[in-house]
């Protein structure tokens, strides 16, 4: 085992892993250095965290439940089995988390705490069953006070990047200004008046040094990591209380001791009681007796999911997915059509509920979108329909049309939308700092039928190729 100096940021922990673990924070923690122009990327990082304690909540979870996954395009196209979904929904959440724990390690490294330099050694031990999960609880009053703070020193982190954006741009504007100066006239210098520029400059450099001095930009990195490294624990063990019945190789924890003092009388309807207890009487690290101030790790090797070197970035993030590429080749995802068919999906959308009829190049554009079986089988949908239909029902099957459309797209949509949703989400090229629950893939097209989704699609597209046949008939006519 392994002997550490002092926990600082175990005195985050309070009573929630017990007082015994909570030594004061050393004097080399408190001679800390700020993230400076690192606080963007810890503030994604935590952005990140908190959108999936939110996604956690007994709201949240019986939404998923009773609404997402009872929506007619999950049940129809993706499945219908719960127990399968929700084990989509934890190794989803699962692996966000590996990626939050590994940027949060990553952080740690620069602390002066030793303790929030091993943190991956603490997720490890987390994960091993060596810390007891029963202690953390969720939703309590403190705990959300500690998301709260977190939420605003996100929000003026977010303030801070927008406010260097726009100082930037006005610096653009005060060089353009100098050289023209330069290189015109004293006559024509003085009949320009750039005071209004200058004071806009001063002001953006005036909100600059406020976003700097409230937001993560000035806080040190024992302090940030701190509180992520509480929140991690606290989402992990909510974790094993929300899926633990689906997912068996997490660690079983009883609900009385897990959930929030306000929330102990009443089980949510969302959960399922475990058949087992298991909660460790052991919690890591631990100090060798009750007056020292060291620690140990069980663990001595980390075992989280990603590795620093491609753990980063849009690239990284594909190649880790598991989940992502679990898709079987029969479905969209595992095809890699999903957003391509999303945006088919999207732009036909568009095009029904368009009050201008679409023309001949919107629809070419279209149909050249299609791979080639799905090219094929709307041709041969269109033939059909051409053939069992007159002349004369042409005004009836238009509006019969967009009626029957108008309830196709009512569940199709949604997926196509959330699968767009979930790629914005995912692009970590740009600074995202929202910390709402984001979208999972299960609500995308990614694991829907392909041969289901494809002919849904062509339906769509008959049915908007005879709404467009008929509408510039009837114009033609006029």
């Amino acid at each position: 085992m392994v002997a550490v100096t002092t926990m600082g940021w175990f005195s985050e922990m309070g009573s929630r892993v017990g007082h015994h673990l909570i030594p004061s924070l050393s004097a080399e923690s408190k001679k800390a250095t700020h993230l400076g122009i690192l606080a963007f990327e810890t503030a994604k990082t935590m952005s990140r965290l908190v959108s999936l304690y939110r996604s956690l909540s007994d709201e949240e979870i019986f939404k998923l439940r009773k609404v997402v996954m009872k929506s007619e395009g999950v049940a129809y196209l993706n499945s219908k089995d719960e127990a399968f979904l929700f084990s989509l929904a934890c190794a989803e959440r699962l692996e966000d988390l590996d990626k939050v724990v590994a940027a949060v390690a990553r952080s740690g490294h620069k602390c002066a705490d030793f303790g929030l330099k091993k943190f991956d050694l603490v997720y490890t031990d987390l994960k091993m069953g060596y810390i007891d999960l029963a202690k953390l609880e969720y939703g309590s009053k403190e705990i959300e006070k500690k998301v709260q703070k977190m939420e605003r020193l996100i929000s003026a982190t977010s303030g801070l990047y927008a406010s260097l954006e726009s100082l930037t741009e006005l610096a653009i504007s005060e060089q353009k200004v100098t050289q023209w100066k330069k290189n015109c006239t004293t006559i024509e210098s003085e009949k320009m008046n750039f005071d209004i520029l200058y004071q806009q400059i001063a002001n953006q450099r005036k909100q600059v040094r406020h976003f700097r001095e409230t937001s993560l930009w000035s806080k040190s990195f024992d302090k940030s990591v701190g509180l992520m490294a509480r929140l991690v624990l606290i989402v992990y063990a909510r974790m094993c209380v929300v899926f633990g019945p689906y997912i068996p190789v997490l660690p079983a924890i009883t609900l009385r001791n897990v959930l929030s003092p306000r929330k102990r009388e009443m089980t949510p309807v969302c959960l399922t009681e475990p058949t087992k207890e298991q909660v460790c009487s052991r919690s890591g690290p631990i100090p060798t007796s009750s007056k020292s101030s060291l620690v140990r790790f069980y663990s001595r090797r980390s075992i989280l999911f990603l590795s620093e070197d491609n753990g980063y970035g849009s690239e990284g993030f594909v190649k880790n997915n598991r989940v992502l590429h679990a898709a079987s080749p029969s479905t969209v995802g595992g095809s890699g059509l999903a957003f391509r068919y999303a945006n088919v999906i999207l732009l036909a959308e568009m095009y029904l509920n368009s009050p201008v009829t679409i023309d001949h190049d919107e629809r070419e554009n279209l149909y050249e979108m299609l791979p080639e079986n799905l090219k094929m089988l709307v041709r041969s949908k269109l033939r059909k329909n051409v053939r069992s239909h007159h002349m004369e029902d042409d005004e009836s099957l238009a509006e019969g049309w967009r009626e029957a459309l108008a309830a196709i797209m009512g569940w199709l949509a949604p997926l196509a939308h959330h699968t767009v949703k979930w790629q914005m989400e995912k692009n970590f090229v740009k600074m995202n700092f929202d910390s709402k629950p984001s979208v999972l893939l299960l609500q995308t097209l990614h694991f829907s039928d392909r041969e289901k989704t494809e002919a849904a699609i062509a339906e769509v597209l008959v049915g908007l190729s005879c709404i467009y046949w008929y509408e510039n008939r009837r114009s033609d006519e006029f």
